[in-house]
């Protein structure tokens, strides 16, 4: 896994015009069963690759916390709300709460996530490469191409089976 994610920056990269031009064809006339198809894809994909073989999104990304994240993680952690974003959240440019260190703080040596059962519903989400309404965060998914070698091998996939005019 480590050989994949050092060649993975390089290779989302090679393919960035090409996947550009692709989702730009897909935004103009998305086929009518494009989530259908997606949720296959991603589905196959998720089959073959073992997550916490990687951790990549964790070790390199942090998510969006909701006030229901926080709600919810901080009651599972035992502290106040604004306890929990003290000692692990700060705010972002965007004026979103993120964490305040990456690799996450939740990640253990072996890649399990501590607070898996109630963790950020943005994590829970991660690589959004089964979401409704797909065609709608492109922009997205070529970043997460360059993060997670099952988005990258989903996006290769979905342009081998869905043909786009």
């Amino acid at each position: 896994m480590d050989k994949v994610l050092k060649q993975l920056p390089t290779l989302a990269k090679d393919k960035h015009n090409e996947n550009k031009k692709y989702f730009d064809k897909l935004k103009k006339k998305p086929p009518k069963d494009l989530d259908y198809q997606m949720q296959s894809i991603h589905e196959e994909v998720f089959d073959r690759v073992d997550c916490l073989s990687c951790a990549n999104c964790c070790k390199t990304t942090g998510p969006l916390f909701t006030n229901a994240d926080i709600e919810r993680i901080a009651k599972h952690l035992r502290l106040k709300p604004q306890q929990f974003i003290d000692q692990y959240l700060q705010i972002d440019e965007d004026n979103d709460y993120v964490l305040q260190q990456v690799p996450c703080t939740f990640l253990d040596a072996e890649n399990y996530c501590l607070i898996y059962e109630v963790r950020p519903k943005a994590c829970r989400e991660y690589p959004h490469t089964d979401r409704k309404k797909f065609n709608q965060i492109t922009n997205l998914t070529l970043k997460n191409v360059a993060i997670c070698p099952a988005a990258f091998e989903v996006v290769e996939e979905m342009k081998k089976r869905i043909a786009l005019k």
